[in-house]
């Protein structure tokens, strides 16, 4: 036969301390049900004002991106301007729809589009893919990538006078922007003397072997007239 409730308590001060027990446990329980009641609570808070909270943060975020492409047009329709000595602007066509952004760059001249891969395609785009490079590497991690830039021929549709201006624009924005950046090219070493911190010549010998002459540098650095 089994012992009822009553009959296992054996005094009077133990069923006090059962019943202090359960009463602690019902506290316990009560204040868990008003946590998870408040939590609910602001869920349902946050919810209600969900879709309003994600329109303001892509709104912020397409004029925190307005914002860095409106420096980008302005540096480098600088640079287009100082190197080919040009009247013409970069200019952008951009949308941000669910934090995702689209650009179509193309080049203002007069007042009227053009297209940058038509006309002087080859050089401009010689110059706006360094600066573009430049701009979207500044965006990475420095704990995660090194500030170094390889550039292979990148002034391959440049006239040889305007060499040398296109070498100091890439050594002005490197030590601005902290990067280290090694540039590859056919041009003649002399247009490269101002504004290289080294210069390596590659050339065959008799044998067939590639060798590397360091190239003595002119000094100091004077500004491209």
């Amino acid at each position: 036969m089994s012992e009822s409730p009553t009959t296992s308590l054996k005094t009077p001060q133990e069923a006090r301390r059962r019943t202090d027990r359960l009463l602690d446990r019902r506290a316990s329980l009560v204040a868990e049900s008003r946590r998870v009641a408040e939590r609910a609570a602001e869920t349902q808070a946050y919810l209600a004002i969900a879709e309003q909270v994600g329109t303001a943060l892509e709104q912020l975020s397409a004029e925190l991106f307005q914002q860095f492409l409106n420096v980008v047009q302005q540096k480098l329709t600088l640079a287009l301007q100082e190197i080919l000595e040009q009247p013409i602007a970069l200019k952008a066509d951009s949308d941000f729809k669910r934090g995702s952004a689209t650009v179509d760059f193309y080049i203002e001249r007069d007042g009227k589009r053009e297209d940058i891969l038509r006309g002087q395609g080859g050089s401009v785009t010689n110059i706006l893919s360094v600066g573009l490079r430049l701009f979207a590497l500044t965006t990475l991690d420095e704990k995660e990538h090194r500030r170094f830039l390889v550039l292979d021929e990148q002034d391959c549709w440049l006239k040889p006078e305007l060499v040398p201006r296109f070498v100091k624009m890439i050594r002005d924005a490197g030590q601005a922007l902290g990067f280290q950046i090694l540039m590859i090219s056919h041009h003649d070493v002399g247009m490269f003397r101002k504004y290289a911190d080294k210069i390596y010549e590659l050339r065959h010998d008799a044998t067939g072997t590639v060798v590397a002459t360091e190239v003595p540098l002119a000094a100091p650095h004077p500004d491209v007239e």
